[in-house]
């Protein structure tokens, strides 16, 4: 699957519908982005069940307030509507599939236990 722009109105129901969502938080300006891009995009075409996204801080800076993000790039990954990890900072690929293996691994049952599923109205408000 190849990776695409999220914006907010697509935001809640690709977050709703997926199992697991791959978020990339970056902007145009930003070097580490740039060297990022084609291994997320690599990563991506190696997985093609996991939706991979890429939001535009610039454009899209309600959902990039909305989540604190400070630094970018910044991924953030969303597995049954929870945030199961977020991290400032470019990954090299290795790290990447590694995530991703452990992401697939996580019992969801005892985190979401813990957890507060992401809601459509917490991004409205």
């Amino acid at each position: 699957m190849a990776v695409k722009e999220l914006k907010t109105a697509d935001f809640d129901s690709t977050i709703s519908n997926n199992d697991i969502v791959i978020l990339d938080f970056w902007a145009p300006w930003c070097g580490p982005c740039k060297s990022f891009a084609p291994v997320f995009e690599n990563v991506s075409e190696e997985h093609p069940d996991i939706v991979f996204a890429k939001v535009n801080t610039d454009e899209e800076n309600s959902l990039a307030g909305h989540f604190g993000i400070r630094s970018i790039p910044t991924l953030m990954v969303f597995r049954e509507r929870v945030i199961v990890f977020q991290q400032a900072g470019a990954l090299p690929k290795s790290a990447l599939d590694d995530l991703i293996r452990q992401i697939r691994e996580l019992d969801m049952e005892e985190i979401k236990r813990g957890a507060q599923p992401y809601s459509a109205d917490e991004a409205q408000g």
